[in-house]
């Protein structure tokens, strides 16, 4: 067995680059670019009024107003003098004399004319051109992950492609003859299939896709579905029949593909029986088929790579907490407890069993107690991984 640090080393170290390719900026969401944007514009691409008021020709006290200008006008073309205005909305075009914009709700009326009772300094409430960015500067690098303001500022550079790295295709293969699509009606012996649903949730919340298949626990059937499943992927996430049964084949399975071994088997609790190996550039995770160790091992093992392979610069990286209660650990493993984590506080949870969904409903963390048995106390110092 190794430890989950070597674990988590070994998978990092395999560098699996994925190609980039041309999408439509409205697809881009979660991607990461694969070459710096530059833009093609200055933002602002004029002077814009930075408020609803009044466009000032020279520095007075009184103005007559002689137009007005709202957002998407075209530029103002008569000439102006010292003391006329022009009324103004936030987003217009500022005519190129302009002194000031001043606030409507900084002024005065008197027949007609508006009167400033304060001094406003030059160039107040004016967006000028370029200032958040001018045409040719950088607007994002390279490696930037495109969240919502990311890909609504390209937007609003009127950038409508981008170049990103591209995300792995990703098979989730489920093993097992107990298992049963929701709906079907049980029967002694069988339990609702839940791995698939859990896994692809988790993948889609990250940003990710995949497809998911089921086979039945046959050696010759799971050594073709391994296959099949081989083909076109980047990533194969199987569970169940990881572990030395008579009826789990996954291993088995796995040495007749020729899939390179890195590791089976981590010195933690959940999750002991994993897997991970290599071929032609596919990485494969086998991982036990209880749903809580499941979803412990996605967290911890599966969500790092599928980040490092879409180039994110993403770090499996653990925080120290104050543990809320006492708790006593049993056996040598290391444990990966669910827990919450609230202002430096962890709270773990009740009904950690592997096969145990629920708390990890509302589990935010996972907490870490490292090997050897021990007792921890409440006021400890622990480490947690935040799971978001």
């Amino acid at each position: 067995m190794i430890s989950i640090k070597e674990a988590v080393k070994r998978i990092s170290d395999e560098n699996v680059q994925m190609r980039s390719d041309e999408i439509a900026l409205n697809d881009a969401l979660s991607y990461v670019l694969s070459e710096t944007v530059l833009s093609p514009i200055s933002m602002p691409p004029f002077d814009q009024s930075a408020m609803d008021g009044y466009a000032l020709f020279g520095n007075i006290d009184k103005y007559k107003v002689v137009g007005e200008l709202k957002a998407g006008d075209q530029p103002w073309n008569k000439d102006l003098t010292n003391g006329e205005a022009l009324r103004i909305f936030t987003g217009a075009f500022v005519p190129t004399a302009t002194y000031a914009v001043v606030k409507q709700e900084d002024i005065n009326t008197n027949e007609g004319d508006i009167i400033v009772p304060k001094e406003i300094l030059e160039g107040a409430n004016i967006r000028r051109k370029g200032v958040e960015i001018q045409k040719g500067q950088i607007a994002l690098k390279k490696g930037t992950l495109l969240n919502a303001a990311a890909i609504g500022f390209l937007a609003g550079l009127g950038i409508q492609k981008v170049r990103v790295i591209c995300k792995p295709k990703i098979s989730v293969l489920i093993t097992g003859n107990e298992l049963v699509a929701p709906g079907s009606v049980l029967v002694p012996g069988e339990i609702y299939e839940s791995n698939s649903i859990t896994l692809k949730a988790a993948i889609k919340e990250f940003g990710f896709s995949a497809k998911s298949s089921h086979v039945k626990d046959d050696y010759q059937t799971t050594v073709n579905s391994i296959e099949r499943e081989l083909n076109g992927n980047n990533v194969l996430i199987i569970t169940g029949g990881i572990s030395v049964g008579d009826y789990d084949f996954v291993g088995k399975a796995l040495a007749e593909l020729d899939v390179k071994e890195i590791f089976y088997s981590v010195n933690q609790r959940p999750g002991k029986p994993m897997y991970f190996g290599t071929k032609e550039g596919t990485l494969i995770f086998g991982l036990p088929g209880n749903p809580a160790a499941v979803l412990t091992c996605f967290y911890m093992y599966i969500l790092p790579a599928l980040k490092k392979m879409s180039g994110c610069n993403y770090h499996l990286t653990p925080e120290t907490a104050t543990l809320k209660q006492n708790y006593s650990k049993h056996g040598d493993r290391e444990y990966l407890l669910k827990a919450r984590l609230k202002n430096g506080v962890a709270e773990i949870f009740d009904r950690q069993s592997s096969a145990m969904l629920s708390s990890f409903v509302t589990a935010n963390s996972l907490l870490h107690l490292p090997a050897g048995a021990r007792d921890v106390k409440k006021g400890d110092t622990v480490e947690v991984y935040p799971l978001w």
